[in-house]
């Protein structure tokens, strides 16, 4: 228990220090940028993104594209380490929720049983609880370090990519529109997936995509064209790597499977005892 706290300490530090080091300046970023901050990861993005551009004609719109689709095949095997922790957390809830009733008592002595069980259970189950956690650290600097880039690199800033300038906000909500409806697909096909949803699941849901309406609404364009894309992508990749109705099917045939061996226990049982009795 105590790895487990260094860790998510150890998470949170971590992001700490990105806010921190997002807030330091606002400079415009140039080739003489320095620092680990902005002469090391805002400065290279800038690069990247103008870079890309290059391809499309300098269009900043496709070089920001471009660049997002990337960092998500980057970071792709990390979303899929998430997906099938999640996925295992999901099936072992029942049994979590077992022991949450046969520890149900608020006294220290059992909430150390209660988390010796789940300990345990966690375990056999190959579960690591910090692992949804990781995609949200590792994405929240490219965040911050694609708006500071945007924000603060002058041609980035000025570009126009069909209707947006990138540097402002969408003057007709498109973007922020189909970030919250990409936002809630992803949500809604994770959720589906789940063997049972609870009130906390369902608010993330339908709150998710309120907080990026409102906060794509109140940033530049740019970031809202990111949101898009890496929601897109989460959309399609949720559907590759964790179909929601396969996993349904995958899960009844399971619990069929488990019906049937009961039943031939039983049957076995009665059978057993016939014979005793002749």
């Amino acid at each position: 228990m105590k790895k487990k706290v260094k860790r998510i300490v150890t998470l949170l530090a971590l992001l700490s220090i990105t806010l921190i080091l997002t807030a330091c300046s606002n400079a415009p970023i140039t080739n003489n940028s320095t620092g680990l901050w902005d002469g090391l990861v805002v400065l290279n993005f800038s690069r990247a993104i103008i870079w890309l551009s290059k391809f499309f004609n300098d269009s900043y719109g496709m070089g920001i594209i471009i660049f997002t689709i990337i960092v998500r095949i980057v970071i792709l095997p990390l979303m899929i380490y998430q997906t099938r922790s999640m996925r295992k957390t999901q099936e072992i809830q029942p049994q979590l929720k077992e022991l949450q009733k046969k520890y149900s008592s608020k006294d220290s002595e059992t909430m150390q049983k209660l988390q010796a069980e789940q300990k345990k259970l966690y375990f056999e189950a190959g579960v690591n609880p910090v692992a949804g956690c990781l995609p949200l650290i590792v994405q929240m600097p490219i965040i911050f370090a694609l708006y500071q880039a945007i924000w603060r690199t002058q041609v980035l800033r000025s570009g126009s990519f069909m209707w947006l300038q990138l540097g402002h906000k969408d003057p007709y909500f498109i973007l922020p529109i189909l970030a919250a409806i990409f936002t809630f697909l992803s949500s809604w096909l994770s959720m589906k997936s789940q063997p049972e949803s609870n009130s906390m699941t369902t608010m993330m849901t339908v709150g998710m995509p309120v907080v990026i309406l409102i906060t794509a609404i109140n940033l530049p364009s740019a970031l809202s064209l990111y949101w898009v894309i890496t929601n897109a992508f989460q959309v399609g990749q949720t559907l590759v790597i964790q179909n929601p109705w396969k996993i349904q099917r995958e899960r009844e045939q399971k619990e069929r499977a488990e019906k049937e061996r009961q039943q031939a226990i039983q049957r076995a049982v009665k059978k057993a005892k016939k014979s005793k009795r002749k």
